[in-house]
């Protein structure tokens, strides 16, 4: 539990901790930081808001001190005891450390039940949340200006040589620019794996190689009309766990191929939808009927006889495209 903020107990705190001010010093990090509203100066541990000093004793700014180095980290009680008052012994450790953390929370108008800078982890200690950024001291800031006023001249006169040559280097990107950009629009098209419907699991590595076999032909098909994605792990997903809106979302995709191999005795049907994404419209359906005697030669067949119809549409303005029955059988 920590200690609220009371001027006796702050004068009884001050007394009993200035004794070892001068050895906190020592252990204190250098450096100048930023976060929230708030600049800290841990070298001369000087706390301001928005370039207004904030009052804060000479203890509790040492333990926040501590905590920005550590930012990010849990510090526990323990650390805080060692780094800030070493084998200093006095009266209630932790009555002061509770008292330097609430008096910090006060500087701060932090929340301990909703804090904004510093976390109480039960059983743990304490870590600060907030983003950190560390400052250049003032002796840095000045060398890096006056460096960067000895080298502007000479960039300057770089950048007048180079004037030339960047309008046309900036000319040959814009044209590449463009090319890729015409290159982009092209729509992704999405060839999920095929599912296997039927009760016999052979055929699942038979609508696998399917499935490759459809994203080969499609790819070798689509002359710049469209872009092919078949290998994302999303597409590999069971049946059960697909989202069409998270594969339109995640691969930026306007289209999707579904298939399915089913059977019925000995004959096996294919079917391939070709669903615009947008709306889940069908577009097209391809549709193949045959027996399963030679899985390898159907298979081509097959793959062939689907990318072939599905590239038709494709490359015909597939967005303007209403829903259509199944084509083929």
């Amino acid at each position: 539990m920590e200690w609220p903020s009371n001027p006796a107990i702050e004068v009884l705190h001050e007394r009993s901790f200035k004794s070892c001010d001068n050895k906190l010093h020592v252990h204190m990090g250098a450096g100048r930081f930023r976060f929230g509203r708030f600049e800290f100066d841990a070298a001369g541990l000087e706390l301001r808001r928005e370039g207004v000093p904030v009052h804060l004793q000479s203890q509790p700014a040492q333990v926040l001190s501590f905590l920005v180095e550590h930012a990010d980290q849990i510090v526990s009680r323990d650390n805080l005891r060692n780094a800030i008052w070493g084998d200093q012994t006095f009266v209630d450790f932790d009555g002061g450390l509770n008292f330097c953390i609430s008096q910090i929370r006060s500087a701060l108008q932090d929340d301990s039940t909703q804090p904004a800078y510093i976390r109480t982890v039960p059983k743990l200690g304490y870590q600060f949340i907030a983003p950190v950024h560390r400052l250049s001291s003032p002796q840095q800031e000045e060398a890096r200006i006056g460096h960067a006023r000895h080298a502007a001249a000479s960039r300057r006169m770089a950048a007048l040589l180079l004037a030339m040559a960047v309008l046309a280097v900036g000319a040959f990107l814009t044209y590449r620019f463009r090319s890729v950009q015409s290159a982009n629009r092209a729509p992704i098209l999405a060839v999920l794996r095929f599912d296997n419907v039927s009760t016999d699991s052979r055929l699942t590595q038979f609508s696998d190689s399917l499935t490759d076999n459809v994203v080969e032909q499609l790819t070798s098909q689509s002359s710049g009309a469209y872009r092919v994605i078949g290998n994302a792990k999303i597409l590999r997903l069971p049946r059960e766990q697909r989202d069409l809106q998270v594969i339109a979302s995640s691969l930026h995709a306007g289209y999707a191929v579904l298939g399915q191999v089913q059977t019925s005795g000995a004959q096996i049907r294919i079917l391939a939808h070709l669903i615009r994404l947008s709306d889940q419209t069908h577009i097209w359906v391809v549709r193949m009927d045959r027996p399963l005697v030679d899985p390898l030669n159907l298979e081509s067949e097959a793959a062939s006889k689907i990318a072939s119809e599905l590239s038709t549409r494709m490359s015909a303005d597939p967005d303007k495209a209403p829903s259509f029955p199944s084509a083929s059988h």
